[in-house]
């Protein structure tokens, strides 16, 4: 009764405002009407015609009003009231669907984006410390992810740029091996630095073994589904969605698909399926909606449980983790996410995290546990992208040729003066890791390139950064210089690996020639790797690159982009103008 009461006086009263609605516009007509009358027969009266404008005025704002109060009044008779929610009419609102930006471009939205910090390059006197050692690494998630905040029309933060898932992000014409035997080539090649006439860059490039004609051992896939909240947006679980299809859809009978998803709580959604039942895959895909808190802990138990119960022996078993990584009840944690992932390699079962969407993005721990867990990490922006990882190279994201892969570069100090490794902070070892073979590193993918930039300066050169120590000099120095002056080498380049099903590591030994560093000017697998580190460097700040600039690494970048057959290394150039006009614009703002 009471209900129903209220219901009969808000239509009475929305009746009485349009009444009232209706009268003044008449009134408003009939003062409209009357004021030209009286204007016509005092047009000589200056002072009498000025008040008659501010009376039009009036009475046109006033007009504007009461049709303001008719729109809301009608709008209210099209609210739907549905339990606990209150939705406005789909009559009301026909309208497309809006596309949502990046939060750091939203007023009033908090950015939760989490990135490791990065400190700069160091630069190491070789007298002092002439051996660098640092784990290899395939990752390009940085990379794509930089480039969707690019897009976006905003500077990335400098953790969110590492050098080298720039570098490693494109292919280069490396040497192909011959066979499993040496799961991979290694070469090197050196150019003048380009940002520094005084230095050289030294290029260490290794190509992983994929033969064509062969097929991919059968795997086992378990996909790991975030369908918490946070996920419901178009560029997070709608591209999860049709990301995954695609990844199946490249599968076989004899390979096998599960799906897992987490958010308050985790569940199977599809227990393990021959992966050429597309159909129930994909329905399965097509049922999961996001909402919910996120217990990504929960989830990552579950994923290996269902990657157990469909091992293949001799086989590829991999979690795949789909999500934005803002895990927030369970385990959050992350060095016990960390611990976890750990202990779940030991079951022969990798790991790979796969990053979506924006403004709570996690990209620390996505990072962090692809390497953990013998994985790789990778940003999906755009369909295009998950195009590229999970259908182009779906051979080196899925299928590991060579595990724990170490370099260790001890150079001569009798040739170089100084040196600096570009990229790969957090990926740096200690010296006696190189030969500890407990010491997890990381691994390379079939038919993947990897590819590490060191700047050097030699000793007969002016670019020296470091001012030479006073009391640096004496016998130990001396003795040092006559030990190495004979030798015609600038380094000596050494890798430990493991193939995939063993754990005793292999050595690896090249050498680097002082006259190669000298007489070499560069090809485009190098000059070209050389644009990509400027550009990041520029993104970070360009502390070592003096009066180097965005134009100087976008001629580079076209100067050396060769055929690009794919056209990513277009991109990357349309990348830096890019850049370039948004670090403009924030310095004229900050003026």
């Amino acid at each position: 009764m009471n209900i129903t009461r209220k219901g009969q006086t808000f239509k009475y009263g929305l009746i009485a405002s349009m009444v009232i609605v209706g009268l003044g516009a008449c009134q408003s007509s009939h003062d409209q009407e009357s004021d030209r009358s009286t204007s016509s027969v005092v047009a000589n009266e200056p002072l009498e015609s000025a008040e008659q404008k501010k009376r039009e005025a009036k009475q046109l704002e006033a007009s504007h009003v009461l049709r303001k109060e008719k729109r809301v009044a009608e709008e209210a008779e099209r609210i739907m009231v549905t339990g606990s929610r209150v939705t406005m009419s789909d009559m009301a609102f026909a309208q497309p669907e809006k596309v949502m930006m990046p939060a750091p471009r939203q007023l009033n939205v908090v950015n939760r984006e989490q990135y490791q910090k990065i400190e700069p390059s160091d630069v190491f006197l070789t007298l002092e410390q002439p051996v660098s050692t640092f784990s290899i690494d395939v990752d390009t998630g940085a990379y794509s992810n930089v480039r969707r905040m690019l897009n976006d029309g905003y500077f990335p933060p400098n953790d969110a740029v590492r050098l080298e898932e720039f570098v490693n992000y494109f292919n280069y014409d490396y040497p192909t091996p011959d066979s499993q035997e040496m799961p991979f080539s290694v070469s090197t090649e050196a150019m003048k630095a380009p940002w520094n006439d005084n230095a050289h860059l030294v290029q260490i490039g290794i190509k992983g073994y994929e033969e064509q004609s062969e097929e991919l051992p059968p795997s086992n896939l378990v996909f790991l589904v975030d369908v918490s909240g946070s996920m419901q947006s178009a560029d997070k679980l709608g591209l999860v969605k049709k990301a995954l299809k695609m990844l199946a859809k490249g599968s076989r009978k004899e390979d096998k698909i599960s799906l897992v998803v987490y958010a308050g709580a985790s569940g199977v959604v599809l227990e393990p399926t021959a992966a050429n039942d597309r159909l129930k895959i994909e329905q399965a895909l097509d049922s999961l909606t996001a909402g919910g808190s996120t217990n990504g802990g929960a989830g990552i138990e579950l994923a290996y449980k269902m990657a157990q119960k469909g091992f293949i022996k001799d086989g590829i078993n991999r979690v795949i983790l789909a999500t934005d990584g803002d895990f927030n009840v369970g385990t959050v944690n992350r060095e016990q996410l960390i611990d976890m992932i750990e202990r779940k390699r030991k079951t022969g079962i990798s790991f790979s995290a796969l990053g979506f969407g924006s403004g709570n993005y996690n990209e620390h721990l996505m990072e962090q546990l692809a390497n953990k867990g013998n994985g790789n990490y990778g940003y999906i922006d755009s369909l295009l992208e998950a195009k590229r990882l999970l259908v182009d190279q779906r051979a080196g994201t899925l299928m590991t040729i060579a595990k724990d892969v170490k370099i260790q570069v001890e150079f001569n100090p009798a040739v170089v003066a100084e040196y600096r490794l570009l990229g790969y902070q957090n990926r740096m070892l200690e010296r006696e890791d190189f030969n500890n073979d407990k010491v997890d590193a990381g691994e390379i993918g079939a038919g993947h390139t990897v590819t590490a930039l060191y700047e050097i300066v030699l000793q007969d050169s002016d670019g020296k950064r470091m001012e030479p120590l006073r009391y640096g000099g004496g016998k130990r120095e001396e003795a040092m210089h006559e030990k190495n002056a004979k030798l015609s080498e600038a380094a000596m380049i050494s890798l430990r690996y493991k193939l995939p099903d063993e754990d005793k590591s292999t050595l690896y030994r090249d050498y680097l020639q002082l006259s190669d560093v000298e007489a070499a000017k560069g090809g485009d697998n190098i000059r070209f790797a050389a644009s990509v580190a400027g550009f990041a460097q520029l993104l970070r700040g360009g502390q070592f690159l003096g009066d180097w600039g965005w134009d100087d690494a976008r001629s580079l970048a076209q100067a050396s982009k060769g055929d690009d057959l794919d056209g990513y290394r277009g991109e990357l150039i349309q990348l830096v103008g890019m850049a370039q006009l948004l670090d403009e614009k924030t310095a004229v703002a900050s003026q």
